[in-house]
């Protein structure tokens, strides 16, 4: 059974910094395409950051570019976001998003399998 569990959100002051955890199970992570998005309330659902198959990064977001970064550890099959230089405009419930296919994809129809979020609250 295919699992995503992400973890990391918390309190945080403007100008701090957060991880966040993505795990995967029942999958690897290795041949995927691995995106973090986030909901603000009462918005959509947005695409922040994806890590193509080749690992490479392609922001979604302009604001996150040189303060937000992705990362993977193959061996614990898990995905990070390393946010720093946090905004009040950053908070949001994050969300990773896996596309089986390995290509970075706009739209959240597009990614075939969902954590179940990890909320991030920025204090000004």
């Amino acid at each position: 059974e295919v699992h995503l569990v992400e973890s990391g959100g918390g309190l945080v002051q403007a100008g701090g910094s957060l991880t966040l955890s993505c795990t995967a199970s029942g999958f690897t992570l290795d041949d995927t395409a691995i995106a973090w998005f986030r909901q603000a309330s009462g918005k959509e659902r947005e695409g922040v950051l994806c890590y193509t198959r080749s690992r490479l990064s392609i922001y979604y977001e302009d604001s996150a570019k040189g303060r937000f970064t992705i990362s993977t550890d193959n061996a614990k099959n898990t995905v990070y976001l390393r946010m720093n230089s946090l905004k009040p405009e950053d908070t949001a419930v994050y969300y990773c998003g896996v596309q089986a296919d390995g290509v970075c994809k706009a739209g959240t129809h597009r990614y075939h399998y969902w954590g179940q979020g990890t909320q991030v609250t920025v204090s000004s």
